[in-house]
Formats: C-alpha cells, structure tokens, sequence
C-alpha cells in the first residue's frame, strides 16, 4: 500500500492501469457478451473525449448523466475527467421536478441521457423541460428555462429531434487532434473538480457536492487497497453508477489497481449469481438488501461462488446474520464494511479483512489512511473521548471542494479548521473502531438512498388542502427506513393518502412517495414551539402497521385525533 497520496489526474490513473496491463480485461457485461481490455477501453475513451472536444465542450463544463449502468457510463467517466470537464451524476429514479432542478442548480452545460428506465420515459421527460429541443439547430440550443444548457445526447445509436447520436459523437474524434487533446490535459490540475453528485447533505435540498480528482482518485485507491486488490481481481458491480457506491468504490477502486469491472445494468439476483459463477469474480459490492436477495433466493444452491474472497456492504447497517451468510455461504471471507458520506469522497472508514466477526459487525472500521477523524459534542463542537458519543468529524485529502453555489452550505458543512462536519453521531473505541449510532441530522436512510424530509415537505406543500406536513423516517425491515408523512389539512378536504400519492408520481422519485401517511390535527411541540419529529418517530410505531414493520417498544405517547393511516 502506497504510503503517501497521490498528484495525478484520473485520466492519468486510468493511462497507468492500460501502460502496467494493456491486455488485462478492463469491462465486462455478461449478459451481452461485451468486453475490454484496458487497452481497447482506453481507445474508446479518446475517442469519445475527442468527440466531446470538437463539439466544443470545454474545460470545467458540466456534463450530466442520465442513465443505468450503461457500457459508455465508465467510458464517459474517464473522456470528462480527461478533457477537464465536470461529470454530473443523475439519480436514474429522479422524475421531472427532480431533473429540473438539478439542471438549473447546477447550471448545467451538457446532458447524455437514455431513453428511459422503470415508468419514467427520459426523452419524453427533457422534451416537455425543453420544448425548444424539437425546433432549434443541435449545439445552438437556447432554452427559456435553462439558459445554460448547450448540447444534448442520446446514449445509443437512435436519433432524437435535438440530440446528438452516440455513434455521431464518436464520429466526430477525428476532428480534434492528438496535439490539441493532449494540450487539454496538460491545462488539469489534480485539484480540479471532476465530479459533481447531488445530495441533500446535513439540510435542505439536494447541494451538487463538488469533488476533486485528488479527492475520489485518492480515496478510491486505498478502498481497494484495504481489500487486497490487484489485476488479478475480478469485481462484480450491480450497484448504480451513479451513486459515490459505484464510481468511486468500484470503478475507481479497481482502475487503480488495474482490476476488472464486472458490471451490470441494474441489480438482479440471479445476474449477479450468473456474473459471479461464469467471470470466477473475486469480489462483489452490495447494500444489505442486495445480499439479502441473493442469499434468500431459491435459485442460491445452483450457483458457485467458490472464485469470492472480499467487497464491500455499504450503505446501511448490515445485520450480524447476513454478514455471517454471506463469509459463510458466499465465501467471501475477507468483505469490509464502509462508512462515509458524498462530501467525504465518500469513505471515511473501512474494516479491513483481518479484522474479527465483531468488528466487522458491530463497527465500521477505522479510519482511512490521511484522514483525520474525531468526535465532537454537537452542541459546543468539544472534542469527546474514546467511548463518548458525539457528532462524526473529519478532515482530510477526501473532504470536498464544497457545494455548488452554495457558499453558506458549505460554511455550515465544513469548519473554520477545516473539519467536515457528517451529522452522525457516532461512537470511537480505545482501539480507533468507530460505530455509527444515530443521526444528528434530520436525515432517511432507505435501501442506501440518502432521503432529505425538508425537500418532500417543501414539495407536498404544493398539494392543494395541505396546511402543514413533517416527514419523517418510519423503520422497514427491508429497507431500513421508508418514508411517512403527517399531514395537516385544511377543513373540509377531504384529501386522502391516494391523493396524496397521484400528486407525487412522475414528479419526484418513486422511494421519496411516502409509504406513510397520517392526517393529524397538530404535531407534538418543545415549550419554544419547535415540532418535535423524534415524538412522531415514536409515534408512527402505534400508527403504522404491517409485515414490513420492525416493531420496538410501543411508545405510550398520545396518538393527535382525527388520523386516517396507511402502511401503503
């Protein structure tokens, strides 16, 4: 393991991995048969990033994606960072007002799309955002809405009114010389920002968190360094791209040990088993109701998972008993478990393999290597001691630029001193584990997915009848935690949870639709008025019921008059 950090860009990290193993396999999806050396990839992202550079994109433009774990998803990756662009990565669940946002946040220059997942159909989607896109000349767009958007593309060889075709794309390489490609990537510092991702952080609505090459190129080498890896792994990736989870703990990780990616489209049991069996992986990633579904899945006995040894389960606690499953039964005796946040690049701490069943059960590790960490009182900001629980701090290479336009944000996220603030309270013992116990922040955690109530509540209150609504976490043993809302309607509506529910699809993601609705007539208060959302906590216990439900104590609080509850 290298013991300082690394001044490179990733589009050197990548050229490295093709120099040190052109011909080991870089790419690989089973279902279609498709693979890359390192070498042929490389290819591939020249091309593409020559492609980008003669349509005009320039340095520090953004350049959102808006897809599935597509083959050219990685390739765009590296063609941005090597042309000093700015990849910008959309959630494939967002739904209209979701994408709306994020573009004019951003300010986005650029947007590569599908045509569509699940029940949302992309095209149709940014042809009713940008009408303009079905009547102007192609990289002239000038949109009412979106003042910045310049170019947009279609991932795949279809031409759409107003897109550029991939294939088009790729077309147009032998317009930009090598001269002028390489003189681009003189102008990168490692410093610059090369990736955006949006998160609701510790509040308000999603911030586009910016990192650096020298965050997540750093950060990304020591995740794989921490699982023993080297060209002679083989990790399978079903996790989204899009997500910190799959650019930086997979495609990073393994690109800078010049590993093989595994990918697949979208999770799915059985092709992950399939992948695993027919590719000798060595490693898999999942969140805990990944590995759940294959564990539980009935086709499990079928298939040979003897070629396992490590990955990560990140994203949410992982229950003793699956962590045991999965070393016992997937053979993957050497998994770690990660801990961070997006702002963080994101992993702060890691278990390592030789860690025991306890530590990596009942902790999340240490912390990484050139990062500092500590635990504060969240009220006065005093260091606490080993054993004492406080707010998680850190500092460090990882910590981000900072959020996008979004200079108080920021200030609030990251100290005077320069210690990122997580809004996790967690708990660090004599010997340097840390365990996270709880949220200081008013955050959801479903499924892995970071869900901030301030942005649903902002949203519902665009529902005609709605007086007032408080969203909170409602503990699922699926998912963690699902949605639920409390709502206050105005007199004489007669709203119900299916209004409320028609009023969310198509506009915000399908995990962000509260599974939970209550109608109650006020909401307990602190004696300077403040809702308290940990008594409505306790409350949905009494108020929400069925099979999905983790049932704790029950509270003996009183349960507001006039509710109408749903469990969905």
């Amino acid at each position: 393991m290298s013991d300082s950090l690394r001044e490179v860009t990733l589009g050197q990290l990548l050229d490295e991995a093709i120099e040190s193993h052109p011909d080991n396999e870089a790419i690989v999806y089973v279902d279609r048969n498709l693979r890359m050396t390192y070498r042929q990839f490389g290819d591939v992202v020249d091309r593409l990033a020559k492609g980008l550079m003669a349509l005009g994109v320039k340095k520090d433009e953004k350049v959102a994606i808006w897809a599935t774990n597509i083959p050219y998803w990685v390739a765009l990756q590296f063609a941005t960072a090597k042309i000093g662009a700015v990849l910008l990565t959309v959630n494939t669940n967002y739904k209209r007002a979701e994408l709306a946002y994020l573009l004019e946040q951003s300010e986005t220059e650029n947007l590569f799309i599908i045509d569509g997942y699940q029940d949302t159909d992309y095209l149709q989607t940014v042809y009713d955002l940008i009408p303009e896109l079905r009547e102007q000349e192609r990289g002239r767009l000038k949109s009412e809405r979106f003042p910045h958007l310049r170019r947009l593309f279609f991932l795949g060889p279809e031409k759409h009114r107003g897109f550029y075709a991939l294939p088009e794309v790729m077309g147009m390489a032998a317009m930009t010389g090598d001269r002028e490609y390489e003189q681009r990537q003189k102008q990168l510092d490692p410093h610059d920002v090369v990736n955006m991702q949006y998160t609701s952080g510790t509040t308000g609505f999603p911030k586009g968190v910016m990192l650096t090459h020298y965050n997540i190129g750093n950060n990304g080498y020591y995740i794989g360094a921490n699982q023993n890896f080297s060209h002679r792994d083989r990790l399978c990736l079903p996790v989204p791209l899009f997500h910190c989870f799959g650019c930086v703990l997979g495609v990073l990780a393994a690109v800078s040990h010049s590993a093989t990616l595994v990918i697949l489209e979208k999770f799915d049991p059985v092709q992950v088993m399939a992948s695993v069996e027919a590719e000798r992986c060595t490693a898999l990633y999942g969140v805990p109701t990944m590995f759940i579904a294959v564990l539980e899945h009935t086709l499990f006995d079928k298939f040979n998972f003897s070629s396992l040894r490590t990955g990560i389960m990140a994203g949410s606690p992982c229950p003793v008993h699956i962590m045991r499953q999965v070393i016992d039964r997937m053979n993957m005796g050497e998994i770690t478990i990660c801990y961070g946040l997006t702002e963080a690049s994101p992993v702060i701490t890691q278990t390592l393999p030789s860690d025991d069943m306890q530590r990596r059960t009942e902790t999340v590790g240490k912390v990484m290597p050139h990062i500092e960490m500590k635990i504060v009182d969240p009220e006065t900001n005093r260091t606490l001691g080993s054993g004492e629980q406080g707010e998680l701090c850190c500092r460090g290479y990882n910590v981000m630029k900072g959020y996008y336009k979004m200079a108080e944000a920021t200030a609030k996220a990251i100290d005077n001193d320069g210690w990122l603030h997580s809004g996790d309270l967690g708990v660090i013992d004599e010997f340097g584990y840390l365990s996270i116990t709880g949220r200081y922040k008013d955050m959801i955690i479903r499924g892995g997915e970071n869900i901030y109530p301030r942005e649903i509540e902002e949203f519902l209150f665009g529902l005609d009848g709605v007086i007032d609504v408080q969203v909170v976490g409602v503990p699922s043993r699926k998912y963690g935690e699902e949605v639920g809302a409390f709502i206050v309607k105005k007199e004489g509506h007669d709203l119900t949870e299916e209004d409320v529910r028609d009023f969310c699809r198509g506009q915000i993601a399908r995990y962000k639709i509260p599974k939970h609705i209550a109608f109650v007539e006020n909401y307990p208060m602190t004696a300077s008025g403040k809702i308290q959302k940990y008594k409505l906590q306790e409350l949905s216990v009494d108020l929400f019921s069925g099979e999905d439900r983790i049932f704790p104590e029950k509270s003996e609080k009183s349960i507001p008059k006039n509710r109408n509850n749903s469990n969905g």
